[in-house]
Order: structure tokens, then C-alpha cells, then sequence
């Protein structure tokens, strides 16, 4: 029988029944009996036992169970027993915990509770994305009750940049961004909605989730992973564009734009197009405040260079219709932008249409005379219209059946010289209708 019980269930077992054994042993036998047959001397009942305490002959098959287990314990040898982990030690009761009326109650029904799961450690490290290459480990958890941040909100961390060698390159003590718009490094956009309020993190970054191939100079070198010091400060909702002044507009318009910028030099052109479209998003929402005419002229300015940077991006990423409607809207506001009129020359020209984009390129040429970039992106245009011509008029005469060589001109003769096979041909079609009025005529 003692052979049958687990380990656990042992223990467990075991400091129930010496719970057991103490509240039974505070209530004497006889007390017990008249609690179960009054005595017509004593009427009145006695109180029950404490709640959630099992009836008293419950106690007493328990009592004579455990009797007879004990026996059978006594004749098993000692060998099996001492397999078994020690029984933990339960304490006896000090005077005080005993005279507290259901303090012995309360004890077993805290045994018969569960045990909680233990806290994660905070030596653990979290793999983010499942391939090793960016991981977080908490460092100082945040207080009780805190949350975690939503993306769109506008969260504010204090931030330390080390390299792998430990060699400290950047400290930010506020560092404010929208969480899930690109504004920093993926590094941060990625860990950041993983940390409470209040957290500090440590955060390990390859460098393809951090300024990558080009760097940031002076202080980060190319391909250069990197490891954050992150402490999340705040998160807030982020701003109701509607509600916007036109200042707050421009402003909220530039930082996406030299976000969009700062993602260009790193040739993440994915990143900018991101950027560039958010702060076109800034500009062109409705508004419910009123605006200045010089506020409105800015904002115009400010999407003009959004469009023309989101129209560089994506003529990058080859989306040609994209960055042909970026252009054109462009072009709307500003027919004679040059850069507008460069970019859609190359985009039409990236699309095969030479005969549409070089007008548009000898237009931007005629704004700017000295730009050399515009002159040679226009002559190898020409160049390449000259060949396409070529090979289109070669294929023509191919499905015409004609001889792909022509006779070459005599250099003798002029431009208005005839050939004397065609005058000997009309000078015998005169004779011969002359003859014939001569014989019409005899008849008659």
C-alpha cells in the first residue's frame, strides 16, 4: 500500500493527515461523545465543527486507517522507504495558533489549495521572431498593473546603444516615436510592444534590424549588430490628425519625411515609401482647425517634396505605375517641378515609351540648361528611340516581304533627274494617241 503512493502524493498526503491529527487532538474524546449522544443533563447542542472541516467520523475511519497503515508500514523493510524523498517537516503549532478558534480548520483547507506557478525568471531571454537574430531579456520589471503599448501609440523610452565589444556609441534619455510607423530601427519597433511600462530590457540586434549594411556614421560601423538598454517611460494614444493646428501638421509632416530620408541613405527604400506616404497621410486628412493661407502654402511645399521622395522610392522598387502617379500629382501642383519632369521622363522610359518621355525630358531640360543629368539621361533616350525605330522598320518590311537593302542612288544624277526608260514610255503613249485621232478622224 505504502509501495503504491508517488512521491508527491506522499507528501502531500502526509502533511494532511498531521493537520488532521493536531485539530483531532484539540478536541478531546469526550467531547467528542457528547457532540454525537447529548446527555439529558446537557440539552443544549454543542457548536459544530469549523466549515469546510469533514464530520467527525470522518476523523475517526481516517484515525484507524492510518492505524492500520501503520502497522503495515512497521513490516514492510526499511529499503522501500528509503527511496522515497524525506516527508517534509510541518511544524507544530505555537499556543497562540492553537487557542485561535478554526485556526487549525484554516490550515487544512490552505493545504487542499493548489500551489501557484512560479514567476518567469528574468534571466530568460525571449527569441522575437524564432531565428535568433533578435532577442530581449528583462532586466527590471515594471510595476504591478502595468500594461503593454498598442501600436499607433506614441510610447517615450530612454535608450543606451552598445556595440558587441560593449563600447557604448549612443545614449538617448527621451527618445519619442509612434509605435508601428518606422520611425526607428526595427530593432526597436519589434521589442518595444513586448515590455510593460515602466520595464528595462536588454535587447540583442543583428544589424539587418538595425542600421545594416551602410552604418551609421561615425560611431556604428557597417553590419554592425547592436545591443539596447531600453526603459519604457510612457505610451500615450498618439494625436487625432483632425484636431491638428497647421503647425502641428508640419511638424508631424517633417518627422515622418526625415524618417523617410534617414531610411533612403540605408537603401531601405521599403521603409521610406512608408514614411513618405505617412506624412502625405499628416497633410492631406481632413481638418477641423482652421488654417492660416501661409500655413496651407506650407503644407503644399512639404507635400510637393513627399511625393517627389515617394516617387524616387518607388521608381526604386520598380512599381513604374506608382511612381508615375506620384509624379502626376506632382506635376498638378507644380507643372514646371523638374525633378517631377525627370522622374516621369525615366519612369516612361523605364516602361519602353521613348517617344512620350523624351518631350518630357527636353521640357525639364529647357528649365534647367546646365544640368548634366537630365542631358545624359536624354541622349541615351535618343539613342535608344534611334534603335527601336531601326529594329521596328526592319520587322515591317519583313512582314511586308520587301528586301531589307535597298539599290543604292547613282551619284550622277540628280535629285530631279528621270529615268529615260520612263520618258521613252510617255513619249510612246503621245504617238500612239496622236495615230489614233489621226484614224478617227479619216473615218469620220
Amino acid at each position: 500500500m505504502v509501495q503504491g503512493r508517488s512521491r508527491g502524493g506522499l507528501d502531500h498526503s502526509s502533511s494532511k493527515e498531521a493537520t488532521l491529527r493536531r485539530w483531532a487532538n484539540s478536541h478531546p474524546p469526550s467531547s467528542m461523545a457528547s457532540c454525537a449522544e447529548p446527555s439529558a443533563a446537557d440539552p443544549e447542542p454543542t457548536a459544530p465543527p469549523p466549515a469546510g472541516v469533514p464530520p467527525l467520523e470522518d476523523f475517526e475511519v481516517l484515525d484507524g486507517v492510518e492505524d492500520a497503515e501503520g502497522e503495515e508500514e512497521e513490516e514492510e523493510e526499511e529499503e522501500d522507504l528509503s527511496e522515497l524523498p524525506p516527508l517534509e517537516d510541518v511544524g507544530q503549532p505555537s499556543q497562540e495558533e492553537a487557542e485561535q478558534p478554526g485556526a487549525l480548520a484554516r490550515e487544512f483547507l490552505a493545504a487542499m489549495e493548489p500551489e501557484p506557478e512560479p514567476a518567469p525568471a528574468l534571466d530568460e531571454w525571449l527569441d522575437i521572431l524564432g531565428n535568433g537574430l533578435l532577442r530581449k531579456k528583462m532586466l527590471v520589471p515594471g510595476p504591478p498593473g502595468s500594461s503593454r503599448p498598442a501600436k499607433g501609440q506614441v510610447v517615450t523610452v530612454q535608450l543606451q546603444t552598445s556595440l558587441e565589444n560593449g563600447t557604448r556609441v549612443q545614449e538617448e534619455p527621451e527618445l519619442v516615436f509612434t509605435l508601428g510607423d518606422c520611425d526607428v530601427i526595427q530593432a526597436l519597433d519589434l521589442s518595444v510592444p513586448l515590455m510593460d511600462v515602466g520595464e528595462t530590457a536588454m535587447v540583442t540586434a543583428d544589424s539587418k534590424y538595425c542600421y545594416g549594411p551602410q552604418g551609421r556614421s561615425p560611431y556604428i560601423p557597417p553590419h554592425a549588430a547592436l545591443c539596447l538598454e531600453v526603459t519604457l517611460k510612457t505610451a500615450v494614444d498618439g494625436p487625432d490628425l483632425e484636431m491638428l493646428t497647421g503647425q502641428e501638421r508640419v511638424a508631424l509632416a517633417n518627422r515622418k519625411r526625415e524618417c523617410g530620408n534617414a531610411h533612403y541613405q540605408r537603401a531601405d527604400f521599403v521603409l521610406a515609401a512608408n514614411s513618405y506616404d505617412l506624412a502625405i497621410k499628416a497633410i492631406t486628412s481632413s481638418a477641423k482647425v482652421d488654417m492660416t493661407f501661409e500655413e496651407e502654402e506650407e503644407l503644399l511645399q512639404l507635400k510637393v517634396k513627399c511625393l517627389n521622395n515617394l516617387a524616387a522610392s518607388q521608381l526604386k522598387l520598380d512599381h513604374y505605375r506608382a511612381a508615375l502617379r506620384s509624379c502626376s500629382l506632382v506635376l498638378e501642383h507644380q507643372p514646371d517641378n523638374i525633378k517631377a519632369l525627370f522622374r516621369k521622363g525615366k519612369v516612361l522610359a523605364q516602361q519602353g515609351e521613348y517617344s512620350e518621355a523624351i518631350p518630357i525630358l527636353r521640357a525639364a531640360l529647357k528649365l534647367e540648361p546646365s544640368n548634366k543629368t537630365i542631358h545624359a539621361e536624354l541622349s541615351k533616350l535618343v539613342k535608344k528611340h534611334a534603335a527601336q525605330r531601326s529594329t521596328e522598320t526592319a520587322l515591317y518590311r519583313k512582314m511586308l516581304g520587301n528586301p531589307s537593302r535597298l539599290p543604292a542612288k547613282c551619284p550622277g544624277k540628280g535629285a530631279w533627274s528621270i529615268p529615260w526608260k520612263w520618258l521613252f514610255g510617255a513619249t510612246a503613249v503621245a504617238l500612239g494617241g496622236v495615230a489614233l485621232s489621226v484614224v478617227i478622224a479619216a473615218r469620220n
